[in-house]
């Protein structure tokens, strides 16, 4: 219960902050609104009537508490997990581009189908991260009332813009045509029907006349949490950073897989908090996962699924790197599989098996370690610098 140290008044209550309508459950949060309670746990501050936040009236969706107000803290796994992606700090300009691009510029230097693969991925890449920035600064964030979360948040929005800028980056390195790159996801079929899938789901949540509140709202965010964090963070992804990984693993293109295993590691960790997101809101609001809504969910895994495999295929219409669309079809089902499991669901292709185990050790990558031997980054953290 939210505690004040005497009674308030009429009179005594802050005038409610601006952006208190922005956040469903804040107005009444910032107005002074107070909570059902026991007049023996409500006291009032004698300086401004301000509530003091009791950690266990947070909620992760439509909560009441004050959300500029990051502790107490209630959920310290959003909080470690903000520390944890803090810790894997990286710029793209510090990655050496010239072993690539003096490959590119060779004309024996890749394969058609190599250079396929590439360009491909960065055509899907340079707008996808800016689809998921642009669902969490203005879609997710403005929901989400618990603050730990919202640190997340900031950090991951971050992220998405570094991300962004990496997929610049090679462009501009290698000499790529921008306009053809950055205009795949409206010219290149594969790549649009995987941005049209998650479009709907980011402008439902984007709406400004879009509140959580009732079964029917919460289930649309859940359900838009859902897609972002295990479909297209956890399963969009996944083809090809195994294509340009693997690429690096020839050693071939190594500044750019360099970028991409970092890139892997922070969208490894978007994944995972999101599915603790996603668990949470379940756990608090268990109602909203309802028969009926479990079924929703799984189609769009299956769509997701076809979608990517689809997306495979064209990418890689020949067998390249040792590699082959089929395979992939195995490996998008083993990853459905894990991201529905996580999140409550029964596996949805039983049996299937990860064909590429070592897109695992990508993953578990330390920063001060470069797979690809391209160079060592040294890193400082803020306590470490010297001032003059």
């Amino acid at each position: 219960m939210l505690t004040w140290d005497e009674q308030v008044t009429p009179s005594s209550k802050p005038a409610p902050l601006p952006l208190a309508s922005a956040v469903p459950g804040v107005q009444a949060s910032l107005s002074g609104a107070v909570p059902s309670s026991s007049p023996s746990e409500v006291k009032a501050s004698p300086a401004s009537g301000a509530r003091r936040v009791n950690a266990a009236d947070k909620r992760i969706i439509n909560g009441q508490t004050d959300v500029n107000q990051l502790v107490p803290f209630k959920y310290k796994w959003a909080w470690e997990k903000y520390l944890a992606t803090c810790a894997n700090h990286w710029m793209p300009q510090e990655v050496n581009m010239s072993r690539d691009i003096a490959l590119w510029k060779d004309p024996n230097g890749l394969t058609e189908d190599e250079r396929r693969i590439v360009k491909r991925n960065l055509g899907f890449f340079v707008t996808a991260d800016s689809l998921a920035a642009n669902n969490i600064v203005l879609g997710t964030y403005r929901h989400i009332t618990a603050p730990e979360c919202r640190q997340f948040l900031l950090r991951q929005a971050f992220e998405e813009a570094i991300h962004t800028h990496a997929y610049q980056y090679i462009v501009e390195s290698l000499g790529l045509d921008e306009s053809e790159i950055f205009n795949a996801y409206n010219e290149v079929q594969s790549i649009r029907d995987k941005d049209q899938f998650l479009i709907p789901f980011i402008e439902a949540i984007m709406d400004p006349n879009f509140h959580t509140g009732t079964p029917e709202t919460d289930q649309r965010l859940l359900k838009s949490l859902i897609v972002f964090a295990c479909l297209m963070e956890g399963l969009f992804f996944y083809v090809g950073f195994t294509q340009i990984l693997a690429l690096g693993r020839q050693n071939k293109m190594t500044g750019a897989a360099e970028q991409y295993q970092y890139i892997l590691r922070d969208e490894s960790m978007h994944c995972n908090f999101g599915i603790d997101l996603i668990n949470a809101i379940k756990m608090e609001n268990p109602l909203l996962w309802t028969a009926e809504f479990k079924a929703e969910i799984k189609e769009l895994f299956l769509k997701a699924v076809e979608l990517e495999y689809r997306y495979a295929e064209d990418t890689m219409p020949r067998g390249v790197l040792g590699m082959n669309a089929s395979m992939f079809k195995g490996y998008l089902r083993y990853i459905a599989n894990r991201r529905a499991t996580q999140i409550g669901l029964e596996p949805m292709f039983p049996n299937e098996e990860n064909p590429f185990p070592w897109m695992s050790e990508m993953i578990d990558l330390k920063k001060e370690r470069n797979f690809f031997e391209t160079r060592v980054i040294e890193y400082q953290t803020g306590g470490a610098l010297s001032w003059d």
